[in-house]
């Protein structure tokens, strides 16, 4: 009798940590739902705050300025421009894998899950104020983000042990599938970070060209000559579209700035330091020039190299005003997002046309090229004389300074190469008459002479295209009559000077690439 009023008698209670039905899916959905929900609110309050102390781009900018330089010279070679938008989407899917374990970890103990959300949130934190620009604000994103993801995890843990500790038959629970609210509560954390993920680039109002209004430059350039590929098929435009210009930056989004609070500071080893206003800058001389622009990054027949007309101010006009001290040699450029270049004082000096460029091809600065002011320096490339979104100019030394990427390990002072490129032929061919035709360019030497060699052959002179100045690119090409086979191409020019491109094949560290662009070419 005793034993049978034993086993009649009331069942014990499960304990709190019992998980009984609650599976790992279940609990590594919660986790995805928890960091979703979490990241998405970050990232709306952040566009709020300041677009660059979102959770996913304050990490994501941290991260760029923390990878080495031949990891991020193979972003940039293998996935070009899309590196920007697989970074944020990577720093996404780590995230919520890490959020799964940390829920299925939590299912036992609650505060393995608070501190997986610390921790990302101190991630967060950590990447929004070591940014140059940072303030105290910018530290709320990554903490609302955390505090999110931990109320989150914690409400739909609890709901999934009380569902266990409330069932009859918690076996026959395991098999029934699914807790829907969590099932959905996972896809509404993965949908609302997929949403705002890139919502800092776009959710404030964007300066649009049409609000901007720009004075008549007070020298002209040229008429553009008409160039060769209107009858050559497959050359590179003389003019690149704006739409087909390259953009390598450091930026992870583009810098929201708008005219009426931007700045610009021209100070350092100066007699006379000073700032402009946009309409101060817009009250000055300004000059329009057709000027080439390049990517130290730019492998041999790579496309990150364009040209087109831009407009602005001369640079030299400022550092006269500014009067440079006796002892200085270089002037470091500034970003709003805290990217800094170095450009030999002497270059800005010399008589080329650098300038502090507002419009490019006729119309104000697209945002994605520097709205509303850019660093622009004929003969360099991009890295040390091209600053974008550009709020500062300091008068400083190469001894005392050193800029974001000669931190990194490139040259200080980027000279741009002797280089030419293959446009067509590319890949395959038909057999019979054709032309071999592209781009060379020796920014502020010119180009005096393109020559391309057939499967090793003799060198032959290829014929110019117009020469617009020594601080643009030209076009070139050669008749050639294909026979069906295989067939190596290789071109090289001469600078201004007649000096021929170096045959010597090196990489783009630290100051550029060098060698012969060579195709191979199936013709049948």
């Amino acid at each position: 009798m005793r034993n049978s009023a034993t086993r009649a008698g009331p069942v014990a209670a499960r304990p709190a940590t019992n998980t009984g039905g609650v599976t790992r899916t279940e609990s590594a959905l919660a986790g995805v739902a928890a960091a979703g929900l979490g990241i998405a609110a970050g990232q709306l309050l952040g566009t709020l705050v300041d677009p660059a102390s979102a959770p996913l781009v304050a990490v994501g900018s941290a991260l760029i300025d923390l990878a080495p330089t031949p990891v991020k010279e193979w972003a940039v070679s293998t996935v070009g421009t899309a590196d920007k938008p697989l970074l944020i989407a990577g720093i996404a899917v780590v995230a919520g894998l890490v959020a799964a374990l940390a829920g299925i970890a939590a299912r036992k103990r609650r505060w393995v899950g608070d501190l997986a959300c610390a921790v990302f949130g101190l991630a967060g934190v950590v990447a929004a104020l070591t940014r140059a620009s940072a303030g105290p604000l910018d530290a709320v994103p990554s903490l609302l983000a955390a505090a999110v993801a931990a109320v989150v995890l914690r409400l739909l843990l609890g709901r999934l042990e009380r569902r266990d500790q409330t069932a009859e038959r918690p076996q026959a629970r395991t098999k029934a599938g699914l807790d829907r609210r969590v099932l959905l509560a996972g896809g509404a954390g993965v949908l609302a970070t997929a949403a705002t993920a890139t919502l800092p680039g776009v959710s404030r109002p964007q300066p649009t060209e049409s609000a901007v209004t720009l004075p008549a430059p007070a020298e002209t350039a040229s008429a553009l000559p008409t160039g060769l590929d209107a009858t050559v098929a497959g050359i590179s435009p003389l003019r690149t579209p704006v739409a087909d210009f390259y953009r390598i930056d450091t930026a992870l989004f583009v810098p929201q700035l708008g005219t009426a609070d931007w700045t610009l500071s021209v100070n350092g080893l100066v007699a006379r330091p000073f700032e402009l206003s946009w309409t101060e800058l817009l009250a000055l001389p300004m000059i329009e020039r057709d000027i080439t622009l390049t990517c130290v990054s730019n492998e041999i027949g790579g496309p990150y190299c364009g040209s087109t007309r831009w407009q602005g101010v001369r640079v030299a006009d400022l550092l006269e005003r500014a009067q440079p001290a006796a002892g200085a040699d270089m002037v470091l450029s500034t970003s709003s997002d805290g990217f800094t270049a170095s450009t030999p004082l002497a270059v800005l000096l010399d008589g080329r046309d650098a300038m502090v460029a507002v419009a490019m091809d006729g119309r104000p600065l697209p945002r994605e090229h520097g709205f509303p002011a850019r660093l622009l320096t004929p003969g360099l490339y991009g890295y040390v004389g091209a600053t974008k979104w550009l709020t500062s100019l300091r008068v400083t030394t190469f001894a005392a300074d050193q800029a974001y990427w000669t931190v990194r390990g490139w040259g200080e002072r980027g000279p741009v190469k002797t280089a030419t490129r293959i446009d067509t032929p590319s890949g395959r061919a038909a057999a019979g008459d054709t032309v071999v035709a592209g781009v060379a360019w020796a920014t502020h030497r010119g180009i005096s002479a393109v020559e391309v060699q057939v499967d090793g052959g003799d060198w032959q002179q290829a014929t110019l295209g117009p020469d617009v100045g020594l601080d643009y690119w030209r076009q070139w090409y050669l008749p050639w009559t294909a026979t069906p086979g295989s067939h190596r191409l290789a071109a090289r020019a001469r600078d201004g000077d007649g000096v021929v491109q170096t045959a010597q094949v090196q990489g783009v560290l630290p100051d550029g690439p060098t060698g012969y662009h060579v195709v191979t070419v199936q013709v049948g």
